[in-house]
């Protein structure tokens, strides 16, 4: 029996090689997308909780009040542009969509979108929780 030539087991080692290191790029790869959609969900929900922090103090000032609103609808957009999960996606862009249909006017209309994006905004954070899981 003759013995194997010297460059069969350097050839069996660089494809072994080669595939410990594509299955470990592709493991790395997920880790990273995991990580990316983590903090794109935390972003996403601090959005809204600043949102409302934001337009709580502005009830005396509508015109401030739907700047914060439409601010926090760009931010929730741009978001959703960079999104690489599609629930979260979808969920960021209708929350965005939503802050920016506000429309604020003057005091009441000041008063009556506080109430509404206070009310909203749980349900906003639980869909966009959701849409993480």
């Amino acid at each position: 029996m003759r013995p194997l030539p010297r460059r069969i087991p350097v050839l069996a080692a660089s494809a072994l090689a080669a595939l410990v290191v594509t299955t470990g790029c592709s493991e790395v790869r997920q880790a990273s997308e995991g990580i990316d959609k983590a903090q794109q969900c935390l972003q996403a929900t601090g959005i809204v909780t600043d949102t409302l922090q934001k337009i709580t103090g502005l009830v005396d000032d509508p015109a401030a009040m739907e700047k914060a609103l439409n601010d926090g609808g760009a931010k929730l957009g741009d978001l959703a542009d960079k999104a690489s999960n599609t629930t979260l996606k979808e969920a960021a862009d209708g929350i965005g969509k939503s802050l920016e249909g506000l429309n604020v006017t003057d005091a009441n209309g000041a008063v009556d979108a506080a109430q509404k994006v206070a009310t909203d905004s749980v349900k906003w954070v639980e869909q966009l929780t959701s849409a993480c899981g």
